[in-house]
């Protein structure tokens, strides 16, 4: 149905990898599609499971193709061991995916030490959707099985209640259950705020220490990510504290329990902004770009939306046209002389450059650059 930007063949042409999505990004699927003739170990499938959890060496028996897929490899982190050797030893190439990264970090697993390289499957992007609709996407996010579906919120509160909260509960190994909800809906609610750890854990009950074992266990689940704080300013102190943002839209509105969101409104350039960063985030990704993501805030309360390496200042307004006021924060950023090129993306209708320089991107136009390589 969707054609996905991320190409699996043209990776592992050049070496075996680790592929990450949270569940429900399409992983399985893209895999069906583009590696039909690969060899496929599925562990969620539960005899195979059992069979190669007694012998993880039984992948050593098996007759494999060139290209060898294990599904939810986090689930028997001892298997790598016996898929190092057939790199090694055979010269196979193998596509290891999963939905959590966080034990096989916090397990000692075996890594490949090189001999496996990461990649990441985001939701569904504005150039992977035909007839995009801002609107609908806004509403519902990018998981494949929710943005078309006429039945969407209902979609949303089955992967947020069935998913989520029961699949990340077990990740944490948390006996506090009922703390560990209320930090996830707690979190929604103040997506893309800064993150006070001590705030958080007053208003949920627990420990500030808690409180960043929650963040990481987000984090290793790939369900949040974090966009840190830009310091790199002399004539302005900058805030050091990080914000939090959930991986799709769509989740964030089901876990807030937002309603609709209505073009115009406040919740609209909430999503409008989280919107832009996540097509930014999946793009440095799939193209493997090492730039960092950052945001600016002084203590001043002057702030910039998105930092870009030191190539771009990002300001991101869902504003019909954009005024002065608007370019506040990009216009101080500037006098720091750090950051190459400043731009603000908007709903404005036509691209036009203020007298100092600043780009002003109605957010198409300025996504299809992106797509296109004209930014980065």
């Amino acid at each position: 149905m969707y054609k996905r930007i991320l190409d699996l063949t043209k990776l592992l042409k050049k070496k075996s990898f680790f592929l990450f999505g949270p569940r429900g990004t399409g992983k399985t699927t893209l895999i069906q599609r583009t590696l039909p003739e690969a060899t496929v170990i599925d562990l969620l499938e539960i005899k195979t499971y059992r069979d190669y959890l007694k012998n993880p060496s039984l992948i050593s028996e098996q007759k494999l193709k060139p290209i060898v897929v294990i599904d939810e490899v986090q689930k028997l982190p001892e298997i790598l061991d016996e898929v190092h050797r057939l790199i090694e030893v055979q010269n196979l190439t193998f596509l290891l995916t999963g939905s959590s990264a966080r034990k096989l970090k916090r397990g000692g697993a075996n890594l490949l030490a090189g001999r496996a390289w990461w990649a990441e499957l985001f939701p569904l992007t504005s150039n992977e959707i035909p007839d995009f609709d801002l609107m609908a996407y806004l509403n519902r996010g990018g998981l494949p099985a929710v943005y078309p579906s006429d039945d969407y919120v209902e979609e949303l509160w089955a992967y947020t209640a069935l998913y989520l909260k029961e699949e990340i509960q077990n990740e944490a190994l948390t006996r506090k259950v009922a703390q560990f909800s209320e930090f996830l809906d707690l979190m929604a609610l103040s997506n893309g705020e800064e993150i006070s750890y001590q705030s958080i854990a007053s208003d949920c009950g627990v420990s500030p220490n808690s409180i960043k074992n929650y963040i990481q266990v987000l984090e290793d689940t790939l369900v949040a990510f974090q966009l840190k704080a830009y310091t790199k300013t002399r004539k302005r102190k900058a805030i050091s504290r990080s914000k939090l943002y959930f991986f799709d839209i769509g989740v964030t509105n089901s876990l807030a329990k937002r309603g609709e969101i209505m073009d115009g409104s406040e919740l609209f350039g909430k999503a409008f902004e989280h919107f832009i960063l996540l097509e930014v985030r999946a793009f440095l990704s799939y193209t493997r770009k090492n730039i960092k993501m950052c945001y600016w805030r002084s203590t001043s309360q002057f702030e910039v939306d998105l930092i870009l390496g030191n190539q771009w200042g990002v300001e991101i307004k869902s504003a019909a046209s954009i005024q002065d006021k608007h370019l506040k924060g990009i216009r101080a950023l500037k006098e720091e002389g750090n950051i190459q090129n400043f731009a603000a993306v908007s709903c404005d209708r036509f691209e036009r450059e203020t007298h100092d320089n600043i780009t002003i991107f109605p957010w198409k136009i300025f996504l299809r650059k992106l797509w296109n390589g004209d930014i980065i």
